[in-house]
């Protein structure tokens, strides 16, 4: 059996959560899974411009883990909280607080081998790291979404926390990339 990317039921301008019931695809729910899923895009693009990068393995499998992380996560927030006891187990609290401890040693681990920051850096450098830069906006659109969601009384705490630090790994894993790769970062200058 094949199934067919398109249902023609979000033609009208709504569509599905877990458990049955419709909403404008301007919903707050909506909009906070869906920038999780802008969010893995930006993941997975970073990933794709690592292929064969020496020195990255340990990172690509990193990111791809999150990649799962963020799927778990967009499931989580797609689950209105009434319906979420319906969800699969591991799919209930979203990712927990042993995954946001998983990020904070891997900022540290990578923290540990940079120069300390002394200013602003503008996003760049080489190609991953600038992969990186971009996954990092996503990861903070995604955060205020969830904050907003949270606001209307819809989300968790913990998606807040994970999506703050996730965004402050993207952004240690690009400066940890770029300096791999040697390219330098830019230093942003105020005006004079």
């Amino acid at each position: 059996m094949t199934i067919k990317i398109y249902t023609k039921t979000g033609d009208k301008g709504e569509t599905g959560l877990w458990g049955g019931s419709r909403v404008s695809k301007h919903h707050p729910r909506v909009e906070a899974y869906g920038a999780i899923d802008e969010l893995n895009c930006a993941v997975g693009f970073a990933l794709a411009s690592m292929a064969g990068e020496p020195g990255l393995e340990g990172l690509m499998e990193e990111l791809r883990r999150i990649q799962g992380d963020l799927f778990i996560l967009g499931t989580f927030l797609a689950s209105p909280p009434e319906k979420r006891s319906t969800l699969p187990a591991a799919l209930r609290a979203g990712p927990g607080e042993e995954k946001t401890t998983e990020l904070e040693r891997s900022i540290d681990r990578m923290t540990a081998e940079l120069k300390p920051l002394k200013r602003f850096i503008l996003p760049g450098g080489a190609v991953p790291g600038a992969a990186l830069h971009l996954a990092r906006g996503a990861a903070r659109r995604a955060e205020r979404e969830a904050c907003r969601l949270a606001q209307d009384g819809g989300g968790e705490a913990r998606a807040i926390v994970y999506l703050n630090r996730l965004s402050d790994y993207l952004f240690t894993a690009a400066r940890w990339t770029n300096a791999q790769r040697g390219a330098a970062e830019t230093e942003w200058e105020a005006p004079q």
